[in-house]
Formats: C-alpha cells, sequence, structure tokens
C-alpha cells in the first residue's frame, strides 16, 4: 500500500526527448524558413513590377516547398 501511495506522489515530467511529436526546430529548419521568407517577398516585389514568370514560380516554391520543409525537417 505505501508503494501505491509512493507512485502516485511523485510528478510525472516529460521533456522535449521522451515525447516524439513535439517540435524540435534546429539550423536547418531556421534557414529553410529565412530562404521561404525571402523567395516570398521577392515573389511580391516581381509581382508588383509586372512579371507574369518568376514571381508565380517564387510564390509557389515559398509557400509550397521551403515553409513546409521548414516546419517537417
Amino acid at each position: 500500500m505505501s508503494q501505491r501511495t509512493r507512485t502516485r506522489n511523485t510528478p510525472v515530467t516529460t521533456t522535449a526527448a521522451d515525447n516524439p511529436a513535439s517540435l524540435r526546430f534546429s539550423a536547418i529548419n531556421g534557414i529553410l524558413l529565412a530562404a521561404g521568407l525571402a523567395s516570398i517577398v521577392a515573389g511580391y516585389a516581381l509581382l508588383a513590377q509586372g512579371s507574369n514568370v518568376a514571381a508565380p514560380v517564387l510564390l509557389v516554391l515559398g509557400y509550397a516547398v521551403l515553409i513546409p520543409l521548414g516546419i517537417i525537417l
């Protein structure tokens, strides 16, 4: 009975290493997110100048490739 009481009163602590569903960002994540943001900004700047090819490519690259990779990896 004393063993039951001891295990109930012991606080359970978890860390990011214990929880596989937690997000852990590294330098590569930051680089990919920054590249995605730069691509999006450049895409909108080119779009404002009237670019019909480069702007959509940069926007798709930023939104659909670099930002998701920065979150996933």
